[in-house]
């Protein structure tokens, strides 16, 4: 069987970058580690909160985090910035007691990403919002297609499992459309899997999207 292997791990240091800056002692590696986690979740979560329309999508791409001594940044890639109220009190959040520390200065920034629909969290996030709406999957992963296409990424890949449209047995669903080759290293592929809550249970998205090639 083939080995599978998550395809931003795998291009660690050539085309891929980490999302995560900071240098930690073994022993206080494991709570740094959790603390990301603690602050994604805590912007997520205000960033559903807080959109001037009722929307699935968020619109958040990824989340950078880069930590100092006395100074933590977070860097916050949206697709769609104008529809955050007040965005600038985003600095406001609960972020802090969240920290270990108190101590440390928090500097929140929010950077535009231009053609957000060739990003993967972001068309998972439109996939899952189709699917809720009780969308056909197959009319959901075209139009998901189509917006790619208007990006002008070179190929995608789209991979639906569960039960889909309310079936008993659960299958596994995908479509592919120009060519993403994964065994290629200096191919820069964006990835990303995502689970959505239907009333027929959950469902996984996997989206696979093929950039460019250096």
């Amino acid at each position: 069987m083939g080995q599978k292997i998550n395809p931003l791990g795998f291009r660690l240091g050539t085309t891929q970058g980490h999302h995560s800056l900071w240098f930690a002692q073994p022993k206080n590696y494991s709570e740094d580690l959790q603390e990301d986690t603690k602050i994604r979740n805590c912007i997520k979560n205000y960033v559903q909160k807080n959109m001037k329309i009722s929307s699935s999508v968020d619109g958040i791409a990824w989340i950078e985090i880069q930590k100092r001594i006395d100074l933590i940044q977070i860097i916050i890639y949206m697709g769609f910035p104008k529809l955050l109220i007040e965005p600038r009190k985003i600095e406001e959040l609960h972020v802090k007691k969240e920290l270990n520390s108190i101590n440390r200065k928090l500097t929140i920034v929010i950077t535009r990403i231009t053609n957000p629909y060739g990003h993967p969290n972001i068309l998972a996030e439109f996939i899952a919002g189709q699917l809720k709406n009780r969308v056909s999957f197959r009319k959901a992963m075209k139009k998901a297609i189509e917006l790619t296409e208007q990006a002008g990424t070179k190929g995608i890949q789209i991979k639906i499992a569960g039960r889909i449209d309310g079936k008993e047995i659960a299958r596994v669903e995908w479509i592919r459309e120009g060519r993403v080759p994964l065994q290629t290293i200096r191919a820069k592929i964006d990835y990303c899997s995502y689970t959505v809550g239907t009333i027929y249970g959950v469902l996984g998205i996997k989206i696979w999207i093929f950039v460019d090639e250096d």
